[in-house]
């Protein structure tokens, strides 16, 4: 941080320096009046039903999404993918391979088939939950009250930037 003859600190953008050549500030006291008044519009916009409803229904329709692509698409894709990769994409030679290995399943005695059977759930689970912590991850939840917040503060810019000290 650095200040210049007036004394209004200032921030230096360095993006922006290096692209324009010249040194893009941004003053403090906007950048202080810029987070305030998102935090009072945020405080407002919370007690609104109808994006409190729009929250929790993002929220759940966030959290679906993830574990059907978790539990449901991804062990099921590596379920079928890896057989099919390992009979060199020929899917006469995977089901022949299958074949004999689900004659055992059948042909076996109870405990063996209900070993296999819970083998084959914690494998499922696992490769559900690897996926589902890396997918909330990559893919962050994006609150209702966020967006709301970035269309007002883009319209408060605008409206208020006759008023804003001007950047040298």
């Amino acid at each position: 941080m650095t200040t210049d003859t007036q004394g209004n600190q200032t921030l230096e953008a360095p993006e922006h320096a290096s692209a324009t050549g010249k040194s893009h500030r941004l003053h403090a006291p906007e950048v202080a009046a810029y987070w305030d008044e998102r935090r009072r519009y945020l405080e407002r916009i919370r007690r609104v039903p109808e994006i409190r409803h729009r929250y929790w229904r993002a929220i759940g329709i966030y959290l679906l999404r993830r574990l059907l692509w978790s539990f449901g698409f991804f062990p099921v894709f590596l379920a079928f993918w890896i057989p099919f990769v390992l009979s060199s994409f020929n899917p006469v030679v995977m089901a022949s391979d299958l074949i004999p290995l689900l004659e055992g399943f059948v042909s076996a005695n109870p405990e063996v088939q209900a070993t296999t059977i819970s083998t084959l759930a914690i494998a499922w689970g696992s490769v559900g939950f690897f996926f589902l912590v890396f997918d909330f991850v990559l893919t962050p939840f994006k609150s209702p009250y966020q967006y709301e917040a970035d269309v007002y503060m883009r319209s408060w810019e605008q409206l208020n930037h006759d008023q804003l000290p001007v950047n040298r």
